[in-house]
């Protein structure tokens, strides 16, 4: 289900501090949604550094995505005391049907950009080392209780879409809840071959790698009845996540990563309710390793206290996405998959 927004601005003043260390996006067109992903995507280094590599030849640059945001990054790494420059940006979107003047859903921007990085670059090594960065592996399980035999389908996401439960959450409640198998019984019966007909199933989502950049979208908007709405519960989430804490049901018989350990970067923010509202982040700093917020064109130090405040309140912005960043291979330890 879609989501809209509105646009909160405060005074239409615009607020930058030379030591603030990052910049601004000033809101144009309700482009609230784009600003806050943007600012995500510059806290991405590794995202930057991959384009910055890319040597466009013959693309045409006022249409192409990645070509433009690699001039949009660029401009924001820039030490200046006003709001980077991104309506090429903007309007290059506008012209591959990301509109202007229209509100979007924050993951569904995300997940956009990134196809039109793989669709777009001309140089495809460099276009799925850029996919890589979030590619999350999967092997899905889907097992036939009258005849039990098990079909395997391997897959990806590029971001965990993660349900949460209208009551307290945890990220790690959330992500077992994900990776457990469920009964699919009645109109959810699947065709089984051996059987040649639907039958009650089992089916199950089992890790098979881990990306160096994880995106998850704690899924707050639900549809009941043909109406959307936002769950503003409390979903609690920790600044250091390690895999290796989940159940060895998890992950596929084919894992072998000793790198299970990530640290917060980034928080997608979402104020309002499911039809009106407003984006902002969280974004880490990369070198001085500190918390900022931004708010269109407003940029100013903040706390992990701040961004822990987002875990979900009616009267506060809600956590929508969450970023984390695999932590160096030294400090990592292979989960204990022996049972």
């Amino acid at each position: 289900a879609k989501v809209y927004y509105w646009t909160l601005k405060s005074k239409n003043k615009e607020w930058f501090s030379s030591e603030s260390e990052m910049r601004g996006l000033r809101n144009h067109y309700l482009s609230c949604c784009v600003n806050t992903l943007l600012q995500t995507l510059n806290a991405t280094w590794e995202l930057a550094d991959l384009l910055e590599k890319w040597k466009p030849a013959g693309v045409r640059a006022e249409d192409n995505v990645p070509f433009q945001l690699k001039r949009v990054l660029k401009m924001m790494q820039e030490d200046l005391p006003h709001p980077a420059p991104h309506q090429d940006f903007l309007h290059c979107l506008d012209r591959n049907r990301i509109r202007l003047s229209t509100q979007h859903d924050a993951d569904e921007v995300f997940l956009t950009i990134l196809d039109f990085i793989q669709r777009q670059m001309d140089d495809r090594t460099l276009a799925i080392e850029i996919q890589s960065l979030y590619k999350i592996s999967v092997e899905t399980q889907v097992q036939c209780l009258e005849c039990n035999n098990v079909q395997t389908r391997n897959s990806h996401l590029l971001s965990l879409p993660l349900h949460i439960k209208e009551d307290r959450n945890s990220l790690k409640d959330c992500m077992i809840s994900f990776f457990e198998q469920q009964e699919l019984r009645g109109i959810d019966c699947c065709f089984c071959a051996q059987c040649e007909a639907k039958t009650p199933t089992k089916q199950g989502v089992k890790l098979c790698s881990l990306p160096q950049i994880l995106c998850i979208q704690l899924k707050r908007f639900r549809n009941i009845r043909g109406f959307t709405r936002k769950l503003n519960c409390s979903v609690t989430f920790p600044e250091k996540f390690n895999f290796s804490e989940l159940r060895r049901e998890a992950f596929s018989s084919d894992f072998t990563q000793n790198d299970c350990r990530y640290t917060l970067y980034a928080v997608v923010v979402h104020y309002g309710d499911a039809m009106f509202g407003h984006y902002t982040a969280y974004v880490r700093q990369r070198l001085s390793n500190r918390w900022f917020y931004a708010d269109d064109s407003h940029v100013s130090q903040s706390s992990w206290e701040n961004v822990q405040k987002t875990e979900g309140s009616p009267y506060r912005g809600t956590a929508y996405m969450l970023m984390y960043r695999k932590d160096p291979k030294e400090d990592d330890q292979l989960p204990d998959l022996s049972g």
